[in-house]
């Protein structure tokens, strides 16, 4: 675990000492945790009926080339911009003290998306997640076969959280966890015909969650949504992507926020010019 060098005026990064919780432990050990109840039910209360508003009040954020606003149905972009609840909830002390040991005391929100999922019954189970994936990185590529040393913790660089809104059962398709597999330094390989996954003999798991629960990963683990029952309820929940300090912030896509002047936004005509100077094509984080 890391803390911010005093002396250098946050300019540099030292091994932390001291406790630090246990949630904080595991999500640098296994790539996910929970904290139960880190959000009081007045808290969450106030959240819904400010996020739900956001659903009444944005149009749909279509960020991506020929997507359309079908696409962008389910959630909204940065909520903390728009609901003075968010602001507050993505500093909230049971946050905070899980994520600065891995991440500094200066980390800082990249992103943060509203999610509400409508009911999928159609069928049971009905696959309503997406692939297995990583949200960012992986960070340390590595070749298969290569093992990492275990006297060095493994860096952590983003981590994800979701703020549930509402209780998110087995039959709602919670979000699923290849524990360890942040370590990997892969991408997810090919599931198998049942669409499972394992990492070194350890199998998904997904934390079932009530309302005001957050549940934290790992960029970098393997992760997907789980299929749905027919008695799904839907989804709720705030989404808090967070980053170091080193990290660039993304609620906002690059040809909005930038520090460019215009003559130098003028003379980048082409793609790699573009990114060169940080104007980079909308992706995952860019919300």
């Amino acid at each position: 675990m890391i803390s911010r060098h005093e002396l250098t005026r946050g300019a540099n990064l030292v091994l932390r000492s001291g406790e630090a919780p246990d949630a904080a432990t595991q999500l640098e050990r296994e790539g996910y945790a929970m904290v139960p109840g880190a959000f009081g039910a007045d808290e969450v209360a106030e959240l819904r009926a400010e996020l739900t508003a956001l659903f009444d009040d944005y149009p749909p954020d279509v960020r991506l080339p020929g997507a359309t606003a079908a696409d962008y149905a389910d959630f909204r972009y940065e909520a903390l911009n728009r609901s003075p609840a968010a602001q507050r909830a993505v500093a909230h002390p049971r946050i905070l003290e899980v994520i600065e040991p891995l991440l500094g005391e200066d980390c800082h929100v990249i992103s943060n998306t509203v999610w509400r999922n409508a009911p999928q019954r159609e069928k049971a189970p009905f696959d309503v997640g997406n692939p297995w994936h990583v949200d960012g990185g992986p960070h340390v590529p590595r070749a298969e076969g290569i093992p990492w040393d275990p006297r060095i913790p493994y860096p952590v660089f983003m981590v994800g959280c979701h703020i549930l809104l509402r209780e998110c059962p087995p039959g709602s398709g919670p979000t699923g966890f290849v524990p360890t597999s942040h370590t990997s330094g892969r991408l997810p390989p090919e599931p198998d015909a049942d669409g499972m996954i394992t990492y070194e003999g350890h199998h998904p798991v997904a934390p079932i969650a009530a309302a005001g629960d957050v549940v934290f990963f790992v960029s970098d683990v393997w992760h997907r949504r789980m299929p749905t029952g027919p008695d799904d309820l839907g989804r709720f929940f705030l989404q808090v992507q967070y980053g170091r300090r080193d990290i660039a912030q993304r609620l906002w896509t690059t040809d909005r926020a930038n520090q460019l002047s215009a003559e130098a936004l003028a003379r980048a005509r082409t793609d790699r010019q573009r990114t060169v100077v940080g104007l980079h094509p909308a992706g995952f984080y860019d919300g």
